[in-house]
């Protein structure tokens, strides 16, 4: 079965999460993706979080499925000729280097497009331009500058970052979004396009529904925020806790069990409350004048979600949860990394894969989250440090093996 993105080639110059993230996706799409890394150390993540000696760690095999290696010094003249002809030959050039790092190697925008025309070149950088263009990013950097983090925890707290990925994965997901529209464009305009993706801009994407309510916030108090009727509010949008963003009252119950993790999300709709206080042996509270509307129940969301974990402390939270599904109430069991792993319908459905390495074993990943019916994945192992180098150097650069044997003399691979 041909795949998504057959025929498209990727030289993929980045590193750590942001960049592999991005390239990952595209690699599961069907794109022949080349690792370029630096001879001898390679992405600095295949050293990070090492749980096991000298191998690849999961930080970098996780990121990197499906993909080719090839090591090139570009700073070498003989490790640029080879950049240019890699650069000639492919479709994509997606990188998140430093601010100006490929412009000091002579591999500006303007210099690459000369070289290809076609080309679509896609960077991934903290900040776009601004009086913070050349400051460095991390993930928890991207959360708090993007709006994330001053929402996230709770009032009385300090502001707090998500362990979702936000900034790194999160801009990596929106720069394949770009990839693939200036692919699709380059069909009728011919031309490649330059596409960037800022990771304060992904994140304050991610947190629109934040925006919108600091522009609510003007015009009185958020009523579904728990800060409502008795809290104060301030000059912009406060931390949530667990409220639902969404309009509808929601909050993490406690459930049977006791654990750090026994808990099951709950929202409060207008249509379940009275099939939810039966549930919840309370049918007296279905008509009672403070509880019979949303209205009457805004002031008394913390008596409601009380009345609610009554119930759910005497079910398991997958109990919890089939029952609540029976009579049409939204909710969801907080799942910790152990259940999700061993979850057999995310196994069944690819979202969770079991990938054979050549050095550290098999090891669980997170397979292709997106699912195409006629472009099926399958997740390969990352490449080890160098391992095509030959091949592409054969296939694309069009060496043969007295060429190869003088660009590795000369330290360009």
């Amino acid at each position: 079965m041909a795949t998504a993105l057959e025929g498209i080639r990727v030289l993929d110059m980045t590193h750590v999460q942001s960049g592999p993230s991005c390239t990952q996706i595209l690699a599961w799409f069907g794109a022949d993706v080349i690792k370029v890394e630096l001879p001898g150390r390679g992405d600095i993540t295949r050293q990070q979080l090492r749980d096991q000696p000298d191998v690849d760690s999961l930080y970098f095999t996780m990121l990197n499925c499906n993909k080719r290696s090839i090591t090139v010094n570009t700073k070498s003249d003989s490790g640029k000729d080879i950049f240019r002809k890699l650069v000639a030959a492919c479709d994509v050039l997606v990188e998140n280097f430093a601010p100006g790092a490929l412009d000091r190697q002579g591999f500006s925008w303007e210099v690459i497009q000369k070289i290809n025309p076609r080309i679509i070149y896609a960077s991934i950088k903290g900040f776009g331009p601004g009086p913070y263009e050349d400051c460095k990013v991390y993930e928890n950097v991207a959360q708090c500058t993007g709006g994330a983090a001053t929402t996230t925890g709770f009032d009385d707290g300090p502001p707090l970052v998500t362990g979702a990925q936000i900034g790194d994965s999160g801009s990596g997901i929106h720069c394949v979004a770009g990839i693939l529209a200036a692919l699709l464009q380059r069909q009728t305009s011919g031309r490649g396009q330059r596409v960037e993706v800022a990771m304060q801009d992904a994140v304050l994407n991610l947190c629109r529904v934040k925006m919108r309510d600091q522009q609510r916030l003007a015009h009185g108090p958020l009523t579904e925020y728990p800060q409502y009727p008795n809290g104060n509010f301030g000059a912009a949008v406060p931390r949530a806790g667990n409220a639902s963003g969404g309009g509808q009252p929601g909050w993490c119950v406690k459930t049977k069990g006791g654990g750090p993790n026994d808990y099951i999300y709950v929202i409060i709709q207008p249509p379940g409350w009275a099939p939810l206080m039966r549930l919840a042996g309370r049918e007296d509270l279905i008509v009672h004048p403070d509880y019979a509307t949303p209205e009457a129940r805004l002031p008394h969301l913390d008596d409601c979600f009380a009345v609610v974990e009554q119930w759910t402390n005497t079910q398991d939270k997958l109990a919890a949860m089939a029952a609540l599904n029976e009579i049409g109430v939204p909710c969801g069991p907080v799942l910790d990394m152990g259940e999700l792993m061993a979850d057999a319908s995310l196994a069944a459905r690819g979202t969770v894969v079991e990938v054979a390495h050549p050095e550290r074993g098999p090891f669980k990943t997170v397979g292709c989250p997106i699912k195409l019916s006629d472009s099926v994945v399958a997740v390969t192992a990352s490449p080890l440090l160098g391992e095509h180098t030959e091949d592409i150097l054969k296939e694309i650069v069009g060496y043969g093996d007295q060429e190869i044997a003088k660009a590795r003399a000369d330290g360009a691979i």
